[in-house]
């Protein structure tokens, strides 16, 4: 059955399709020819139980932020993590939920690797990686980091519905879902899950290749048919960034060879210009001359959050897992995600504000 609109009504139905939860379902004359017509009529009817447990669940949950990417490989869980340790620096109770059911790298960008759930009379309990900051991902739940989770839709919905009704995150601030990337199953479910109890919105992440907002630009628009705010669009590794003294420097040699003449270099700018070492260069590695995703989110009408940079010492933070906030070493893309989280935060409060001025 294909992903439809918000009231899960597939978006390859029949004209006046009576909803895949009513009675009539696969029943109607509506129905006839439809291609779901089998799987609805055979599918139990009614609204799903669950939802109230959930509901439940995360009425002790302030805030829930999706975390998006239209495709891989575009830094979202590194953002996702450095988002979690940046709001549990800032004082808040913070959860981080990995939904990413095929490829959890959560555990690993948090150092959490080798962890398991424990379970209570109260539920499942997250793995803490300091007191206001709790982690869940079936990572925790795999024999071996290298075993291959090979599960159809069903499946991965059963297991993030757990998540979000089995697990005891107690009272938080914020709940950050590390979603995998595209549109798919695991997107729909999540969306639909936590309708009833309010998400704030998604953040989506990309490059600013045009390859990579192609598809966020399809990630907005199913933002748009599901009914969930897009809270804004990160533009994650524009560009380079490194500090001089960190760089190596390499020399072509004419039969093809390379040969490593950082020492050289290094202690020929100490000689001559020590002040160079202090620098960062720079350079760009996409081609943003079609003005990147902030020119992108003008057209869709969407936020854009700001720029991280792409720095090595972050990427060696996430290998790590640890906060690139807690040192000086992440020095190019820690002041970009700061803005970020900083701007994220106070658009959040002031939401929360006028909303309960609205209902006084």
């Amino acid at each position: 059955m294909e992903s439809g609109d918000g009231n899960g009504v597939p978006e390859n139905a029949n004209e006046h399709c009576p909803g895949p939860e009513s009675e009539a379902a696969g029943k109607a004359e509506e129905c006839a020819g439809c291609p779901n017509q089998q799987e609805c009529a055979t599918a139990p009817k009614g609204p799903d139980p669950d939802l109230v447990s959930i509901q439940e669940r995360m009425a002790t949950v302030k805030h829930k932020i999706l975390v998006l990417s239209g495709k891989g490989g575009v830094g979202k869980s590194t953002f996702s993590a450095q988002l979690s340790f940046a709001l549990s620096s800032m004082d808040y109770q913070v959860g981080l939920l990995d939904i990413d059911i095929c490829g959890p790298s959560i555990p690993k960008m948090l150092g959490l690797e080798g962890q398991t759930i424990h379970q209570s009379n109260l539920g499942w309990s997250p793995v803490y990686v300091d007191d206001n900051l709790g982690v869940m991902s079936i990572g925790f739940m795999l024999p071996h980091p290298d075993e291959a989770v090979i599960w159809r839709g069903p499946r991965k919905n059963g297991i993030i519905k757990q998540f979000l009704k089995d697990v005891n995150w107690g009272e938080l601030d914020y709940l950050v879902v590390d979603a995998p990337p595209g549109t798919s199953d695991e997107h729909i479910s999540i969306v639909q899950f936590l309708k009833a109890s309010g998400i704030d919105g998604a953040i989506i992440v990309s490059t600013p290749q045009e390859v990579s907002l192609i598809d966020v630009r399809k990630e907005v628009s199913f933002c748009k048919k599901v009914d969930l705010q897009v809270l804004g669009v990160v533009e994650n590794m524009s560009g380079l960034r490194q500090q001089l003294s960190d760089i190596k420097f390499i020399k072509a040699l004419e039969t093809g060879e390379e040969r490593d003449v950082t020492e050289w270099a290094l202690e020929y700018i100490r000689a001559n210009a020590p002040e160079i070492l202090n620098m960062v260069a720079s350079t760009e590695i996409f081609d943003s001359s079609r003005g990147g995703a902030a020119k992108m989110c003008l057209e869709m009408g969407v936020p854009f959050l700001g720029r991280v940079p792409m720095d090595p010492q972050l990427g060696k933070a996430a290998e790590e897992g640890r906060s690139c906030f807690v040192d000086k070493k992440c020095r190019a893309s820690q002041l970009a995600l700061k803005k970020i989280v900083d701007k994220l935060v106070t658009d959040q409060t002031e939401t929360k504000i006028a909303s309960e001025e609205m209902h006084r």
